[in-house]
């Protein structure tokens, strides 16, 4: 095993040269060869490693603030001479630019000094890089897993000392073997971004030079998916859009996931295509394979509602990591240009990820890039006129004024990125705002043409109370564009297209003379023509602002929806008073409730007819897209048995007083029948009713109630002979004690009382002969009660 060691060089290996600083002197002996030589004739030697050159730069570096684990610290490394020519220009282009430290390792096997390599790649002082001689001793000489372990090596030496935010390599392809491996092995140990640029890069991929080291760090995290939903009878654009999106040039990176949202009918043409196709391509080098696309093929309904559409579109993608995963929404009717994943990288990096970016109001309130620049405002009504910014130029005949990215307040459906995190809040959104009532909800004002798909009103519903905006690119009239939408193949979406006639339709002959009839059309079904750009196929640092015209964000115009310009504090006003009345109108929240503090990727404060399901119950209390609301329990029926139970209380005083029961009509008025024929039988029927009720429950209580009741009978007899007026006296008072239980308040209290003196006034006999004939059986609390 190989163990590398790290040293600071004796005084007198120093030596000073005119070019440089006092620099250790290398070994230039050859090592001896082993007795049993390698396989490598010329690469034999796996001694200890020693950087004799790596001590002195490293040191060095104590002004750049290397020892802390966040700067402004990008290595560039290479082993092979053709590697080192190819990223020396890239290295002092991102020097020039000022926004980094710029650090150039070399690593590999060559003997030559540094300062000769420098003379060779035309290197001046002006080329602000820091250089590092990584290099072990005896490098002409040694094996390639001596080198590799030196590579690995080197690196955390580098790490400790300068901690980078990112190492910059060459094409693989290029470069050496061992130091491939041993710099990808230490860069994922380490958890360092590794970003290896294609051959070429100085000519093509110049714009990573203005990136900074925050941007660089995210280079391996940040990652797009791609989601296309194709509209009915829209083939041929699809295949289109595919084949744009195959022939781009990614430039070594990691492909995007492919989500195709494909329509109940497909073509044979579109079928045989979707079958070939292979995404990402297969990689030569041996790697596996893995599919990066997904098809999904709507069922065939008659209609498709706004709401449906929305849903499906949205939820066709959501991110495992809202801060880095993005979604890229692409119209059918769109053709990318091959470098549009150049500028999609470029621009998602630096104005989301960059330093500058990190404290800024206009970066928070970014939902994400578009890749085209509109022709007509969103209402499909009038030319849309992007902003224009002042230039100072000398020269008269160059225009005063020049093209500028600027920040709208409108969403794009054709071609635009949404921020992950955004597209979880909008997820939010939208699942509150279609199970709302529409009943309980006004009407509001359609902003956008049914050209577009319905899911971007929603998403303006969010921007506005949100004061969200999306980035625009802004490029000269006579240059290349980075997405063009063709209009000769336009399908309008799903959601607002007519259903098509059969076919037996269309065949059918006319029932109308054919003299009078007049063909006619409608132009508005028709898709204005409108000036299409070509796609970018050059160089995306031409469409870049110049050296020193580099605007940051916070320095960009901000249109509002109907595309006034203003500034970022109006913005935020007009968003709270939207906001107000969106709660109000649309949210049924009442008018002093107050808003709660918004939550990140959450739009439920601006809903509260769902609080009270939400709060506690987690994902349970969540209502499905499409499902019925929940209703409360309605309250059991509570039955008003007031007057049922007096009639049956008096009745039931009426025959102890030994009077038949008083018959009332149905509302509750005497019958003035009463006493004849009809009425008695009625009333002897009832109370034979009544009688058989009386025993049914006497059986019920048992022979202990029984034997009771006997006992109770001869005492009554024996009093009977004896005292009627005292029996007479004993019942009164034994009827008052029971009509004081029931309450002092018992409306049917003194009726009571008055129909048991009128019965002690019918005369003693009657009472007498009464107790004697009908015993008194001790009677179970019941409807006889009242109760």
């Amino acid at each position: 095993m190989v163990h590398p060691h790290y040293e600071h060089p004796p005084h007198n290996a120093l030596r000073t040269s005119p070019n440089s600083k006092l620099a250790p002197e290398a070994p230039v002996q050859k090592p001896p060869r082993p007795a049993k030589p390698s396989e490598a004739e010329n690469h034999y030697f796996e001694g200890p490693i020693r950087f004799t050159n790596l001590a002195v730069s490293l040191h060095a570096l104590s002004r750049l603030r290397g020892h802390i684990e966040a700067n402004t610290n990008v290595l560039f490394a290479a082993s092979n001479l053709r590697s080192v020519a190819e990223l020396i220009p890239v290295a002092c282009e991102m020097a020039r630019w000022k926004r980094n430290d710029v650090h150039f390792a070399l690593m590999g096997r060559d003997a030559l000094e540094l300062e000769e390599i420098k003379l060779l790649n035309v290197v001046d002082d002006e080329c602000k890089v820091n250089w590092h001689d990584a290099r072990p001793d005896f490098s002409p000489w040694s094996s390639d897993f001596r080198m590799e372990v030196s590579v690995s090596a080197g690196l955390g030496h580098i790490q400790t000392f300068m901690h980078p935010q990112a190492v910059i390599i060459d094409d693989p392809s290029r470069e050496d073997g061992f130091f491939t491996r041993g710099i990808r092995g230490k860069a994922l140990e380490l958890g360092r971004s590794l970003i290896e640029l294609p051959t070429n890069a100085a000519e093509n991929m110049m714009w990573i030079a203005r990136l900074d080291s925050a941007s660089l760090s995210a280079w391996p995290t940040a990652s797009v998916d791609i989601l296309i939903h194709a509209p009915p009878y829209s083939s041929g654009s699809l295949l289109r859009l595919l084949k744009s999106i195959e022939v781009a040039d990614y430039f070594g990176h990691r492909r995007p996931h492919l989500t195709i949202e494909l329509p109940p009918e497909i073509d044979p043409p579109t079928a045989e295509y979707l079958e070939e196709i292979v995404w990402p391509p297969v990689d030569h080098s041996g790697a596996p394979h893995v599919s990066q696309v997904t098809l999904r093929r709507r069922i065939q309904r008659r209609t498709s509602t706004v709401d449906e559409a929305s849903v499906r579109l949205v939820e066709s993608f959501y991110p495992a990591r809202p801060s880095d995963s993005h979604v890229l929404v692409l119209s059918p009717h769109t053709e990318l240009s091959p470098l549009y994943f150049h500028f999609l990288v470029y621009s998602l990096l630096e104005n989301r990820y960059s330093l500058s970016t990190r404290y800024s109001e206009e970066v928070g309130n970014l939902m994400g890039l578009s890749l085209e620049l509109p022709y007509l405002h969103l209402n499909d009504s009038y030319i849309f006129t992007p902003p224009m910014v002042s230039r100072d130029s000398k020269d008269a005949e160059q225009p005063s004024e020049e093209p500028t990215p600027f920040l709208w307040q409108a969403p794009n459906s054709n071609a635009a990125l949404y921020f992950g995190d955004k597209w979880v809040e909008f997820h939010s959104f939208l699942t509150s705002r279609i199970s709302l009532d529409p009943a309980k909800a006004p009407s509001r004002p359609k902003l956008i043409s049914e050209i577009y798909p319905s899911w971007l009103e929603y998403l303006l519903e969010l921007m506005h109370a949100r004061g969200y905006t999306l980035l625009y690119p802004n490029f000269s009239a006579d240059r290349e564009g980075i997405a063009s939408v063709h209009y000769e193949l336009f399908h309008p979406p799903e959601e607002f297209s007519k259903p098509k006639k059969t076919l037996a339709a269309e065949t059918s002959l006319p029932t109308i003379d054919p003299k009078k009839e007049t063909f006619e059309t409608d132009p508005s079904t028709h898709r204005p023509k409108h000036p299409e750009s070509s796609p970018l196929t050059s160089n995306l640092n031409s469409l870049l602002p110049k050296f020193g015209a580099n605007q940051e964000i916070f320095e960009l115009p901000i249109l509002s929806y109907e595309g006034y310009e203003l500034d970022i504090s109006i913005l935020e006003k007009n968003a709270q008073v939207y906001t107000s009345n969106f709660r109000r109108e649309i949210g049924q929240c009442p008018a002093t409730k107050k808003q709660p503090e918004a939550k990140p990727m959450n739009a439920d404060d601006l809903f509260c007819d769902r609080d009270e399901e939400r709060s506690g119950l987690g994902l349970g209390g969540l209502t499905l897209p499409g499902s019925p609301p929940k209703l409360p329990k309605p309250a059991p029926e509570v039955k008003d048995d007031s007057d049922m139970r007096q009639s049956e209380f008096k009745a039931h005083l009426s025959r102890q007083a030994g009077k038949p029961p008083k018959v009332e009509d149905e509302d509750g008025k005497k019958d003035p029948k009463e006493g004849s024929e009809k009425n008695k039988k009625e009333a002897a029927k009832d109370e034979g009713s009544r009688k058989k009720d009386r025993k049914d429950e006497s059986e019920i209580d048992g022979k202990k109630k029984k034997k009771k009741a006997k006992e109770h009978v001869e005492a009554r007899k024996t009093s009977a002979h004896d005292d009627t007026k005292g029996i007479q006296e004993k019942k009164v008072k034994e009827d008052e004690e029971g009509s004081e239980e029931d309450g002092p308040g018992d409306p049917e209290h003194e009726p009571k009382k008055k129909e048991e003196k009128k019965g002690g006034k019918s005369g003693g006999d009657g009472v007498k002969e009464e107790a004697l004939k009908k015993p008194e059986v001790e009677k179970p609390l019941g409807r006889d009660r009242g109760w």
